[in-house]
């Protein structure tokens, strides 16, 4: 009647708001991408991804990064072109940026070993997995593709 993912009970499950998890892009790890200081990662991607120079500075200058979330949201805030593609693009190298200038990140992607990860909003159904699991996880996938980009670089420096 009921069929189980176990991919799914087994993942490694995280919330992307948690400001104490290593993994998530709200955490209070600040990073240095492009020249720039960011407090967090959600910083960053949500500074580059408004069209208005404007809106950008006040981004930069918000207390929180869920503050970042909340204030791009409304409709007349537009966004780069192309948002969706070239937000991955800004969201993979502000982790990517975070696991290389933190050791604690690195040993908590590294306690993932091999499972699935997942972002478990139940509301974003575009970086997490949504309420139905139905959502696209994009925030997991990144960081899968990290964490196997950096076990290569180790493989091929072991070797």
């Amino acid at each position: 009647m009921f069929k189980i993912n176990n991919d799914i009970e087994e993942a490694f499950l995280f919330s992307r708001y948690d400001l104490h998890h290593p993994l998530a892009s709200c955490s209070n790890h600040s990073i240095s991408l492009d020249e720039r200081n960011w407090k967090t990662c959600e910083h960053y991607v949500q500074s580059m991804s408004v069209r208005s120079q404007k809106h950008a500075v006040i981004i930069e200058t918000l207390p929180t990064a869920e503050d970042t979330i909340n204030y791009v949201k409304p409709w007349y805030r537009t966004k780069i072109k192309n948002y969706k593609r070239n937000v991955l693009i800004l969201m993979t190298r502000a982790l990517y940026t975070k696991a290389q200038m933190y050791s604690e990140v690195r040993d908590a992607l590294a306690a993932t070993d091999d499972k699935l990860i997942i972002e478990t909003s139940q509301y974003d159904y575009f970086w997490g997995i949504g309420r139905h699991s139905q959502g696209h996880n994009h925030l997991g996938k990144i960081w899968m593709n990290i964490r196997q980009k950096i076990s290569q670089a180790q493989t091929s420096e072991t070797q």
